[in-house]
């Protein structure tokens, strides 16, 4: 090593001393930097500046947090008439699941089945709702469990990592869908490291909350307004308009449009060839009537020419 590399040695990179522009450039590709005073200066100013920001932001979430909290306690009373008024209408629940695009993906036919005894659903946060919520699922008397709620909570784990836990089901004997299910996923000769998907397989998984879409989807969309699920048949006929006009689009033919059968065209081209024919016959009989006025010009031109050798006749004998 030459005595120029050891007298050249890396220096603090907490250490302020004025660079001249070349020895800059030479620097750029050191993992540390040296600044000049006044960029010293000016990156520890923005440094105190950024500190106030995000003193600011956790003042604002402190504060959001409150506010979210108020308007929790002023919307539970309206979630709950809702709740009661959703229980006059049968099968609202089930007919939101299976309209909602994510959840209806989640669902069999044995999963719709059970559903339709699923009357009311709640969702509850936390006091300080950033460390969790829970999902219930209220059931009337049903063939398949004997549970009446059943629900799943999602919080914070001891680690500081999003955790759930779900009740257990109490299975009716031989009802247990998630077995069911997964009998039907071996028939189907589903690939073995393939999770079947279905809405109980779901409800028990508590492998990995923090990839739980499912949760996500009916806490932050289906629970404010499950309503536009349960309606997304009648709003997609009304914003497409054909309240007035779904018998023409179901015949799909238009009424200034004439629909001809296939034995009509042939008939008309029958009849066309008629009066082709007719066009045709009427050309050879002119062409006859011509033929007939030639004959009698030249039958008169025989007469003429058979009168003339008679008056010569006649004058020859005069003659003798």
């Amino acid at each position: 090593m030459s005595d120029a590399g050891v007298d050249k040695a890396k220096p603090s990179p907490h250490k302020v001393r004025k660079l001249d522009p070349q020895d800059a450039v030479s620097s750029e590709g050191d993992d540390s930097k040296e600044y000049d005073a006044e960029t010293q200066k000016a990156l520890e100013d923005i440094d105190a500046c950024q500190n106030e920001i995000d003193a600011l932001n956790e003042q604002a979430s402190e504060e959001i947090l409150k506010v979210e909290q108020k308007y929790n306690k002023l919307r539970k009373p309206f979630f709950e008439k809702r709740n009661d008024l959703i229980q006059k209408i049968p099968n609202f629940w089930v007919t939101a699941f299976v309209n909602h695009p994510q959840v209806s993906a989640l669902l069999t036919e044995e999963d719709e089945e059970c559903l339709h005894y699923l009357t009311k659903l709640e969702v509850e946060e936390f006091e300080d709702i950033k460390s969790g919520y829970r999902i219930k699922f209220f059931f009337d008397d049903n063939p398949f469990f004997e549970n009446e709620v059943i629900e799943k909570e999602f919080h914070l784990g001891s680690s500081g990592d999003p955790a759930s836990k779900s009740s257990e089901i109490k299975w009716k004997e031989g009802m247990d869908l998630t077995k069911r299910n997964k009998e039907i996923t071996k028939q189907g000769r589903k690939r073995l490291h393939e999770e079947p998907r279905s809405f109980f397989f779901w409800f028990t998984d508590n492998t990995d909350a923090s990839c739980d879409d499912i949760a996500e989807v009916i806490k932050d969309d289906m629970w404010p307004n499950p309503l536009q699920y349960y309606l997304v048949p009648d709003v997609e006929v009304e914003e497409n308009g054909l309240d007035d006009d779904s018998d023409e689009d179901e015949d799909g033919v238009d009424d200034s449009v004439v629909v001809v059968d296939e034995e009509d065209e042939l008939d008309e081209d029958d009849d066309e060839d008629d009066e082709d024919d007719d066009e045709e016959g009427v050309e050879v009989l002119d062409d006859d009537e011509d033929d007939d006025l030639e004959g009698e010009e030249i039958y008169e031109e025989g007469e003429e020419a058979g009168e003339e050798d008679l008056d010569d006749d006649d004058d020859d004998d005069e003659g003798a």
